[in-house]
Order: structure tokens, then C-alpha cells, then sequence
């Protein structure tokens, strides 16, 4: 079976989630903008999803989900809270560095504080896309680069870039052509590994919010996972079809004339979004996304989104956590460090399947642990669905 064909057998796992998904914001953003602009059924319009590419639909929230009666106080504000708390940028990458010295990782050393960029810089420009680097492992030389604003998102960015930041720290004693993740998606499963853990829970035992806010911000778990879905679920075809574009863009199978129209059947078939309105002849619609002028893999992102799930279930099982899945954080916990961190040393020193087995058991991708953390949501969608047309066509 070749590589492609694998991601196929996992996307057919999780479509039966994104389709309930897609087919509750359809009908809400129907009701919300009228069934000439969106229809009852089909492809949803790009346009209208809150993002230019339709890989994140979290900027419509307040559109097709509002919490029941007194539930609505129930919904944590992070970014209101950073601001009334007075936390500052430095402050929040403190946090997130607490949270991995928690499962037991080493500090970060002087020269990360004194040489990361934290800031966006008043006196030149510079490229404020978050992302880690690690400039000299002989001497410890880790670095992030980001302008960090105080709001919920960036607040778990950092604790994203943190993650590969912990990554390079735990195979820096490998040989120079081991020092990778195990494959393109380890390194960015582990950061996402760890947003996964930014729970109620967590952020009352770091006195973000109070044991009452917790208590019900988790009584209304389908707006938590709503939130989540909205990006986590939402990305997952996405971050297919791009790299199937690409493979049939390098194959010949796509020639140059059709380079736009194959893009939007792609994305009709994974996704069900269609272009908002009829796309000229010369158009390169392809060309708006950095990692195609880029040349950037993307599969990448996609295995990420598989394996963060599948490694957050088997620690949560591993430290005998009992609950419904979305609630499990792992930090302050010794022994999900001690899981995380051996195969966080394998670096690139063994094939990826051997790394996957080391932490969760099996050598096969999955996306049943995805399936577990969002059932609470897939059993309400299907309710909310029961007498609505689901699917596009695709």
C-alpha cells in the first residue's frame, strides 16, 4: 500500500465526523446568510468560512454554535483573562515552559531567553509567522521567533513551538543525522500534543480561572469541543488535498492548463467547499497558499493532526486517567514526561513506526483516538443533523 493510499484509509476513519460537522455549519450559516448564499445542501461557499482557504472555520463559532440558558457564562475568555491578569508576553512563554519542566524536561537555557524573539520589534520589520529553530545543538542554541500578542491563541501557539523547542532538547545528544523528528509529522504532532492539554482543569491549577469556571466551562463540553473541532476536525481533508494537488501537479497527471480546476475538485471532493463564484481561465488559485509557491510538504500537517490524538489518548490511558477524553491533561504528570520524553530522544534514530510503537503500542496511524476525543460532539451533531441533507457529493 503506497503512502497516499494510507492517508486515504485514515481520512476514511474521520470523514463521518467532518461530514457531520460540515453539514451542522451549512445549514446554521444557511439559516444565518439565507439559501441564496448558502445552500441546504452542496459545497459550502469559500467565502464565508471565516478563512481565505477553508482550513479553519473558527472565526464563525459564534455563528453555528450558541451555548444553552445560563450555560453562555460558562465559556472561558483566555484572552480577557491574560489582559485582567496583567500577563505579559514573557510571562506566557514562562507558562508554557513550566508546563514541560512539569513532565520533567530540563529548563531552558539563558541564551533561549536572551536571543529568542518574543516581540514584534519597533525599529525594523521582520516575519512575524511563529516557528522554533535550533541554531547549534552542540551548545544548547534553541531559539523561538514570534511577536506574541496576549490572546488565547497565541497562548497556545507558544506552547506549539515550545513543543519542538523540548523536541531538539531531548535528541541534542544524537549524532547530527539523527537530530530530526521521526518523520515530518512528529515534530509538529508534539506541539500540537500539548494544545490538547490546555484544559479547564489545567488552567485552574495554574490559577488562570477558579475551580466553579472550570467546573462549568466542562458542564458544556460541546462548546469546548466545538471550538476545537472548528479547527482541529476542520483542517484535517485540508491538509490532504494539498499535498494530493502537489503529487498529481509532480506526477503529469495534472497538466498546466488544468492546474486551477483540479485545485477546486480536490477541494470539492475533501472538503465540500467550492469557489465562491466562477474562476477565470488564467487563475491560480493554488498560489495564495505560501506552501505551493513554497514548495513545502504538507502531508506533514496532516499526520500531525492524526498523531496528536493518538498520542494524547495513550498517555491519558497510560497515567490511568478516567474521564471523557477532551478533559485529560497531561500536565504535572512524571510519568506521561518519562513516556513522552523516551520517544521524543529516538530523534530520527529509528523508522517512525518503531517511535509511534514506542509510545502508544502500534506501528499504524489511526484516527479512531480523534474519533474518541470528539464523540461527546459527533452524538450531539447527529441529533442536530437528524432531519437535515448531509454530504456534498464528494
Amino acid at each position: 500500500m503506497s503512502f497516499l493510499d494510507e492517508t486515504d484509509r485514515v481520512w476514511d476513519e474521520l470523514k463521518p465526523l467532518y461530514e457531520a460537522l460540515h453539514c451542522h455549519v451549512r445549514d446554521e450559516l444557511s439559516n444565518y446568510y439565507g439559501e441564496e448564499i448558502v445552500g441546504k445542501a452542496g459545497n459550502l461557499p469559500a467565502h464565508v468560512l471565516g478563512n481565505m482557504w477553508g482550513q479553519s472555520w473558527s472565526n464563525i463559532y459564534d455563528l453555528v454554535y450558541t451555548p444553552e440558558g445560563s450555560l453562555s457564562s460558562s465559556e472561558i475568555n483566555l484572552s480577557n483573562i491574560l489582559i485582567e491578569k496583567d500577563i505579559d508576553e514573557i510571562e506566557m512563554v514562562k507558562i508554557a515552559e513550566n508546563f514541560f519542566l512539569s513532565l520533567g524536561f530540563e529548563p531552558l537555557s539563558d541564551t533561549f531567553w536572551e536571543r529568542s524573539l518574543f516581540i514584534k520589534p519597533q525599529d525594523r520589520n521582520v516575519v512575524c509567522h511563529a516557528s522554533a529553530w535550533d541554531l547549534n545543538s552542540d551548545i544548547n542554541d534553541l531559539r523561538i521567533k514570534m511577536c506574541i500578542e496576549r490572546n488565547a491563541e497565541d497562548f497556545s501557539t507558544i506552547h506549539h513551538e515550545l513543543g519542538h523547542i523540548f523536541y531538539y532538547q531531548a535528541y541534542s545528544d544524537l549524532p547530527d543525522i539523527f537530530q530530526s523528528g521521526a518523520n515530518d509529522g512528529f515534530h509538529e504532532a508534539v506541539g500540537d500534543l500539548l494544545t490538547l492539554s490546555i484544559t479547564p482543569e489545567y488552567l485552574q491549577k495554574i490559577d488562570m480561572v477558579s475551580e466553579e469556571e472550570a467546573k462549568q466551562a466542562n458542564a458544556d463540553p460541546i462548546s469546548l469541543l466545538m471550538q476545537q473541532a472548528l479547527d482541529g476536525v476542520v483542517s484535517v481533508p485540508w491538509t490532504l488535498m494539498l499535498d494530493k494537488w502537489r503529487a498529481k501537479v509532480f506526477t503529469g497527471e495534472t497538466s498546466p492548463d488544468e492546474l486551477n480546476n483540479s485545485w477546486w475538485a480536490l477541494r470539492e471532493f475533501y472538503q465540500g467547499i467550492g469557489a465562491p463564484r466562477d474562476r477565470d481561465a488564467d487563475a491560480f488559485d493554488p498560489g495564495a497558499k505560501y506552501h505551493i509557491p513554497g514548495n513545502t510538504p504538507y502531508t506533514r500537517y496532516y499526520l500531525a493532526k492524526i498523531l496528536q490524538y493518538q498520542f494524547h489518548e495513550s498517555l491519558c490511558n497510560q497515567i490511568g486517567f478516567d474521564g471523557p477524553l477532551h478533559e485529560c491533561s497531561i500536565y504535572d504528570n512524571e510519568l506521561a514526561g518519562e513516556k513522552l520524553r523516551a520517544m521524543l530522544a529516538l530523534g530520527q534514530s529509528k523508522d517512525w513506526q518503531t517511535a509511534l510503537e514506542a509510545l502508544t503500542g502500534t506501528r499504524e496511524l489511526s484516527g479512531k483516538s480523534m474519533l474518541n476525543y470528539y464523540q461527546p460532539l459527533k452524538d450531539w451533531l447527529d441529533v442536530q443533523n437528524a432531519e437535515r441533507t448531509c454530504g456534498w457529493g464528494g
